[in-house]
């Protein structure tokens, strides 16, 4: 059976609010406030966090701290792909979703031949690239760096040659070209876009669930639904940012927005996608209890991640029953 092993990531270079890197912390808070042993069960790893640059100058204005960012990723690539090599499950916590990219390149150099799926369980596309971000934010662009998509056809920005060699850099991080195909993308209730994502949601035919999709088939036909648009791909990685929740749950996230994921919904749809044994690893992000009170989204956090944990340890003993 494979023994889940935690990586927890508290850059939140990408992020536009601060805050983000004390998430896992969070976690930890609401894990003691419930009593629970889980983070004594399982072992972790933390990746060296280049946070304390937050302080310096920032010299890219369209891809903020993007050189101390693909420090950080390579780090984040190393932890996934030797534990995934050590035969373990890589279980991420991480500060912002810009370190999403960090995993799917540690998964795709652990497993360079497989065909990849992600699930993305956002409010956000996570789309943009240095060409079209409105913010500069890094946490909006993971998914354009594994996709190895600039957007040029929407470009608003003229990025400087550094920037440029700094995001080429990353697109190549893990493995070198796409990580994974457009069709191979599912969202999971984003619902808070700009254009250049819309538009490329739409020219590359990418599914998204909304939230009224979601509320009419249920968290298990959506998850189910998902999974099947993924059946060409050989592993998936499943991606939930906190903000995928309705914002009334919690305000301890940097960007929350309203009509998202009740707590509970959150739980069966994690719980029913991580029941697939394509699932090579998890990843939790974007906590930010700076902007809470009482610790209230790291509490609903917790509670999902134990029921994803959970589902993950359920699977692997149902595998090793079957062997």
């Amino acid at each position: 059976m494979k023994k889940i092993k935690l990586i927890e990531v508290k850059s939140e270079l990408g992020a536009g609010t601060r805050g983000a890197s004390m998430g896992v912390d969070a976690l930890r808070v609401a894990c003691w406030d419930k009593g629970s042993d889980y983070f004594k069960r399982f072992n972790s790893v933390s990746v060296p966090d280049l946070n304390y640059t937050l302080f310096d100058k920032d010299v890219f204005p369209n891809a903020h701290r993007i050189d101390s960012i693909l420090t950080v990723q390579k780090n984040i690539a190393n932890a996934v792909e030797q534990t995934i090599d050590m035969g373990m499950f890589p279980l991420v916590l991480s500060g912002d979703h810009s370190n999403a990219h960090g995993t799917i390149a540690g998964i795709k150099a652990a497993y360079p031949e497989a065909t990849l799926g992600v699930i993305w369980i956002d409010a956000h596309a996570d789309i943009h690239s240095p060409y079209t971000s409105p913010s500069g934010n890094v946490h909006g662009m993971p998914l354009a760096m594994a996709l190895n998509i600039d957007n040029l056809d929407r470009q608003i920005n003229d990025p400087e040659p550094e920037t440029i060699f700094f995001w080429n850099s990353l697109k190549k991080l893990g493995f070198n070209g796409p990580k994974l195909e457009p069709r191979h993308l599912v969202y999971i209730v984003v619902r808070d876009t700009e254009e250049p994502e819309d538009y490329l949601m739409q020219q590359q035919g990418i599914k998204n669930y909304t939230y009224a999709e979601f509320t009419q088939k249920g968290a298990e036909r959506v998850a189910d639904e998902a999974l099947e648009r993924l059946k060409d791909c050989d592993i998936i990685y499943v991606s939930f940012d906190v903000d995928s929740l309705d914002s009334k749950f919690s305000k301890g996230t940097g960007t929350p927005v309203e009509v998202g994921l009740t707590v509970q919904e959150a739980k069966e749809l994690n719980y029913h996608l991580l029941q697939d044994p394509r699932v090579v690893c998890y990843e939790m992000t974007e906590i930010n209890p700076t902007l809470d009170t009482e610790n209230t989204m790291a509490e609903n956090a917790f509670d999902i991640l134990e029921t994803a944990t959970e589902a993950i340890l359920h699977r692997e003993s149902k595998s090793t029953a079957i062997h």
